[in-house]
């Protein structure tokens, strides 16, 4: 199964070129659209749930916007990652995310919806580096100030 999420936003072009995709596909394909209008003809969907993780597990593959908690979730699953960051989000950093993921071997940078057949493909044959969580420090800043005040 392939699980494509947008997140809370809309991100009517990734929901489109992957409904596209599946008219075409033997695999199934399950997407959370968020608020977009597009309603998939192709695939399964679903607007919100309480949490991905049910879905992400059962997928071979998740294709994702670029947020950092949806990436790191499937990345710590285990999962191939496929990610399109969404143009319509505040200051590209979603662009950012994907480009450092990708360059460290992660995920694979799909740029637009428009590339996504080409970064499926890519996705059939690739083999993520092992996402490793940095060490949270955040408890040891937060101490430091603090005592300081």
């Amino acid at each position: 199964m392939i699980f494509v999420t947008v997140g809370h936003t809309d991100f009517d072009a990734l929901i489109q070129a992957m409904d596209r995709l599946a008219a075409e596909m033997d695999e199934e394909v399950v997407m959370q659209i968020g608020s977009g209008s597009y309603e998939p003809q192709h695939a399964r969907y679903f607007r919100y749930a309480p949490a991905l993780e049910p879905y992400m597990e059962q997928a071979n593959l998740v294709v994702s916007h670029g947020g950092l908690g949806v990436i790191v979730e499937a990345l710590g699953l285990g999962k191939r990652v496929v990610c399109v960051p969404n143009p319509n989000v505040y200051y590209d950093h979603q662009v950012h995310l994907a480009e450092r993921f990708s360059r460290a071997g992660y995920l694979i940078w799909c740029r637009t919806p428009d590339d996504l057949a080409g970064a499926l493909e890519q996705a059939r044959t690739f083999t993520p580096v092992p996402y490793e969580p940095p060490e949270c420090r955040i408890h040891e800043v937060i101490r430091a100030y603090l005592e300081s005040v």
